[in-house]
């Protein structure tokens, strides 16, 4: 594994908490999507995967490491690959959380896996996330893929200027039809979307590290981000709540990138697609598969 010498007393445990499904965090996503509907009050279902605002973990500045995540070596294994990234991962939905309620949350690391990928050596850690409702039934229970790369290749030639990212002002969600939707980024939508979510990853949000240290053409725009807009388009259609979904984040989304979000329902479930610049011929950009029940 690639990891320092704290790897050989590293041990995966069960980590413990109970905590509030905050309200404050919930209304700033809805603020952020702005889309018309309305904002999950307190007592109100909390929709798929909307756990990952109401349940803000915000590390001490003393425990960031310099890409602005948790140093790791604690809960998450010593790894040393420099570079981080959320692949995405899979959830089950078992009974609704209410906006404002307690839950105690479980979380341990299932595995760690070393890889030889296209760009060099890569680790691929799996935790589980599992949330307990007041009555201490199991209500949700996920699984995440976090990949961990080597650093990008030394910059030669001066560095890049920032693009001007030009957006037209309202919300950054714009229905097409029945089945797509336009997703428009820029650097305001990223800010607020690390700070509802206490994400401090610098290459969200600082653009010489982004581009110089690890390497991207330019602001990455979140994978849960992405996640999150893709169900949201489920939402906005009236659908049928979720049971269960995978989601996957398969190429990176550039702040200012216009996306196209579709809708497709099929015999197994609804498939939802993000689309970068480059449409279908790219290939999807992120991808959300779901399952869906009677409430």
């Amino acid at each position: 594994m690639s990891t320092d010498g704290a790897a050989a007393v590293w041990r995966p445990y069960t980590e413990t908490s109970f905590e509030l499904l905050d309200p404050a965090p919930v209304s700033a996503l809805a603020a952020l999507f702005d889309d018309g509907l309305p904002v999950p009050a307190a007592g109100d279902p909390l929709p798929p995967l909307w756990h990952w605002v109401a349940l803000p973990r915000w590390s001490p500045s003393g425990s960031l490491g310099v890409d602005g995540h948790p140093r790791r070596g604690d809960f998450l294994p010593p790894i040393t690959l420099p570079r981080r990234m959320f692949a995405g991962g899979e959830a089950r939905f078992l009974r609704p959380l209410p906006v404002g309620s307690r839950v105690r949350r479980e979380a341990e690391v299932l595995s760690v896996t070393e890889k030889d990928g296209r760009t060099g050596r890569l680790v691929v850690v799996r935790a589980s996330i599992r949330l307990f409702d007041e009555s201490d039934r199991l209500a949700v229970e996920e699984t995440q893929d976090l990949i961990y790369r080597e650093a990008a290749p030394p910059r030669t030639g001066p560095a890049p200027e920032p693009p001007a990212v030009h957006t037209e002002p309202g919300p950054p969600l714009h229905r097409i039809s029945d089945t797509t939707w336009d997703l428009r980024t820029d650097p305001t939508l990223l800010m607020r979307f690390s700070a509802a979510t206490a994400n401090a990853h610098r290459i969200h949000y600082d653009w010489p590290y982004a581009t110089a240290v690890e390497g991207y053409p330019g602001l990455v725009v979140h994978g849960p981000l992405q996640a999150l807009a893709l169900l949201e388009t489920h939402r906005l259609a009236g659908g049928l709540p979720v049971t269960t979904l995978k989601h996957r984040g398969r190429a990176p989304l550039f702040c200012g990138d216009r996306a196209l979000l579709r809708t497709t329902a099929g015999p197994e479930g609804i498939a939802l697609e993000l689309f970068g610049p480059r449409g279908e011929s790219g290939g999807p950009h992120a991808t959300v598969d779901l399952t869906t029940g009677a409430s």
